[in-house]
Parts: structure tokens; sequence; C-alpha cells
């Protein structure tokens, strides 16, 4: 058996704690299911019963990893989750998180969603002085900093070990009293808090607020870092103030449609872009169809602003796993073909817009397009509610590498011909941030410009390795 490769971006991370709850570790369980979308390699949960921590951890999926037994055995009051997609280092259960250690100061745990672009930097340091790592992934390097530490307390720990690194980071730490929450200088990835009755929630998307019934208080501030104990809630903003540049690709592919990220409605912003697109490229057609499931509301707001019908179009296929045996006798586009199916009867004979988020190496959109054909369209025509993707981001997001990226090297005429579209269509720059205004933020757009906000070549470069 081999992995099921997606030709596109993948999910990278995504965390939740709950601090004051009875059924702390159940509500971290639910937490994790509604942010599975985030990461479907491994899940893992640390729980405190305010003098010991608990942790269980394994690889698959959140229903796989966890059964009632598993979650009884996670004592306390207070948990901390993680969902994982290795964007640095292997998949294995050795970096399966929450990481659990125990230092000269007690036991603490801690959950990452980013990327620390001087990673391997500071792990080079560690190691010439004997330290030990027991994982391949950069979040460790966070606990050697902070059992490195002088400062006494967790919360100065937790700053002395955060001003030393750069890069991207939505963290939850858990020790046997705290809970605390930190995101960095510049917000690349989203966090929110919450309220369960007494408990106070935290969480990567706020859908994990939803199935909990948990109230939505407010995002946690880029360069933000929350304490939450016995005591209360105190924060902090020990960092120097640095742009907000949150990730747009969060509202083009990752977070899930019923989140509000960075101020908006993912869904709302979604159908924006399709209306945008079908402003910047119409073309007369009969029907709009998505790539399922992230193509839809962009679909919808395409079929919208054109006054083309919308139709469903394409089946997608929700229980293929991450890995399926291939026959021996080859048949013709099987890797998208055991995902995605078209519906011949609403294909037959139509000028078809197929709308999807991205296009990364080319391959799935031009079996998608031969299997639309196949299906019976007299035309297909290719619309992208993103741009075109140039260069891969270091901030957490697992992308190809740039010599992988169809759009880096071939142009718009040539990218139609390799995926055998009548036409094709990416949203522009401007028309992507006309779509995510409301949000009000100056975003990362660096896969689709080369603007990156931490000076890769500085920070990264002798860790570039991990990308290629």
């Amino acid at each position: 058996m081999g992995p099921l490769k997606k030709d596109g971006f993948h999910d990278e991370c995504g965390v939740f704690g709950i601090y004051g709850h009875h059924e702390a570790a159940n509500l971290a369980y639910l937490g994790l299911y509604s942010l599975q979308h985030r990461g479907q390699e491994s899940a893992g949960i640390v729980s405190s019963d305010g003098e010991k921590l608990y942790s269980h951890k394994g690889m698959g999926l959140v229903a796989d990893v966890f059964t009632s037994n598993a979650i009884g055995r996670l004592n306390g009051d207070a948990a901390i989750g993680h969902v994982r997609y290795s964007t640095s280092g292997e998949s294995h259960i050795k970096n399966a998180q929450p990481f659990v250690v125990e230092y000269s100061r007690g036991s603490i745990a801690v959950a990452h969603n980013g990327n620390i672009v001087n990673a391997m930097l500071l792990r080079a340091q560690f190691e010439a002085y004997g330290s030990i790592f027991q994982s391949s992934t950069d979040t460790e390097i966070i606990v050697h900093l902070i059992a490195s530490s002088k400062e006494i307390s967790i919360s100065d720990r937790i700053i002395y070990a955060l001003k030393k690194i750069r890069g991207s980071y939505s963290l939850l730490f858990l020790t046997e009293d705290s809970m605390i929450a930190a995101r960095d200088p510049h917000g690349f990835r989203p966090l929110s808090l919450g309220r369960l009755k007494g408990a106070w929630v935290v969480a990567s998307e706020t859908c994990a607020f939803d199935l909990i019934e948990a109230e939505f208080v407010r995002e946690i501030e880029p360069g933000e870092i929350l304490v939450i104990n016995k005591e209360g809630i105190i924060s902090y903003k020990p960092f120097p103030k640095a742009a907000y540049t949150p990730c747009v690709f969060e509202f083009i592919y990752f977070a899930r449609p019923d989140s509000t990220i960075f101020g908006a409605n993912v869904h709302a912003v979604r159908k924006k872009l399709g209306e945008r697109l079908a402003m910047e490229h119409p073309v007369e057609a009969d029907i709009v169809i998505p790539v399922p499931d992230s193509g839809v509301p962009a679909a919808i707001g395409y079929a919208s602003a054109s006054g083309i019908p919308f139709d469903k179009g394409i089946v997608r296929n929700h229980y293929v796993g991450r890995t399926f045996i291939e026959p021996k006798d080859a048949i013709r586009h099987f890797g998208v073909k055991v995902k995605l199916n078209p519906i011949k009867d609403i294909i037959r004979g139509k000028r078809v817009i197929v709308v999807d988020d991205s296009i990364v190496r080319g391959t799935t959109s031009r079996k998608i397009v031969k299997m639309i054909r196949g299906a019976g369209a007299k035309e297909v025509h290719m619309r992208i509610s993103s741009p075109p993707t140039i260069c891969p981001c270091y901030y957490g997001i697992d992308t190809p590498r740039r010599e992988e990226l169809i759009a880096a090297s071939q142009t718009l005429e040539e990218i139609n011909d390799f995926i055998t579209s009548d036409s094709l269509g990416y949203l522009s720059v401007e028309g992507l941030y006309k779509a995510v205004k409301e949000a009000g933020a100056s975003f990362c757009d660096a896969c689709f410009t080369g603007r990156y906000p931490v000076d890769i070549l500085k920070e990264a470069a002798p860790q570039l390795a991990l990308f290629k």
C-alpha cells in the first residue's frame, strides 16, 4: 500500500484546550473531532488533575486513536489536544503531540500549530552542548528552551523561549496547575478563546466551540500569551509589535467553512472569492460545478455572480482513507476516481465551468478535466479561486518545492494546455484582497507573491532541507 497523495496543499495541525471542566478530556476529544480536517496523521490529548499529567496519543484519526477507556484514564479538569499533519519532521509516533516532558520544575505538555523557521539552527546549538532530542519536529525546540531558561515562573520561561524562535506558532501548554496559550507576533495561524459555563476553552477554529456549545469570546491577539489557572486569566504581550500577517490560505482552503477566523466567516469569504472570480474570468457556459469539498462555496459565488446555474456535478467519496490498495492492472485516473466521480446525467452535453481552490502541480486538475470530458461535457473551463501558487510556504503548511509548482515555471497558456481545459482563469491577487477585505488584515500571501513576512533566507537557511 502507498500513500494517497493529494496534488495540493496539505492540512497542517489543530490545537484544542480546556481548563476548569470536570469532563475536560472528553470535551478535548470532541474538540479534536471538529479540527480533524487540520490533520489526519496523529492525534493526542494530555490532561491534568492538578498534581500529575496524563497522556494518550497515537497515529491515525481521532476516532481511531481514542477509546472510551483511553479517555477515562485522562484524569483532571484541564486538557490540551492536538491533531497533526507533518510539516516539520517525519510521520512517526515519536512526533505525535502534545509532547510531555519532565524537567527541574515539574511537567509540561505542548501542542503546536505552525513552523519554527530557525529550529534547525537552535537544535544544532543545543546538540553541541550535549542535549538529546526525542523527535524530529521543531516543537521540541520550544521544550528545550523552556527547560534551559533561568526564569522562575512558567510564564516567564515560556516568554524567554518564544523570544528565541522565529516563524509561526499557535501554541497550547499544560502544566500541573495552568494552561497557557500563545500566538506568534505576526498572527500567522488562527487561535481563539471561548467560554463554556465556568471553563475556558482555546481552539484553532471556532467550529470546535460550536460542537461543545462553548461561547466564542475573542481571538487571541498576535503576540499575546494567556495564562489560565485557578486565579483566572492573565494576558501578557511581551513581544515587539510586528505586522499582522495572517495566512490568507486559511480562508481559501484550510479552515472549515463554519468557522470564523481573522474576524470573518470562512464560507462567506469563499463565496466572495467565487464572485470576484466570475467578474474577472467570465465565460459562456451551461453549468457551474465545484471540485468537492473545498471548491463548493466559491462555485456558489461564481454561479451567483455569473447567473449560470450551480449543480453538484462531481461526487466525493468521503470514506477514502490515507492509503488504499492499487490494482495490478492500470486503471486510468485511478487516484482521482477513487475519491471523485462525475454525475454523467448532469454533465453530458454541457459547457461546464469547474471551480477549484488551487492548482499546485497540475496533475490532479488534468485528471479531473479528462474525467469530466469522459462524462460527456462539450467544454470544460477551469476556474481557480486563488492566484497562481508560485512559492512554497515555510510557516506551517506542507507545500511542494518551488520547482514542483506548475505556476512557478509555466505560463497561463502552458498550464491550460497541460490540464487540457478549454480555458483557465485564476483569481488575481487584487481580487483576492477585495474578497477578504472584511477581515481587515495585510495577509501573508507569500505562496502567491514570494513576499515572506519573516526573512526565510536569513532565519531558515540551515533547515530548508526539511522542505525538499
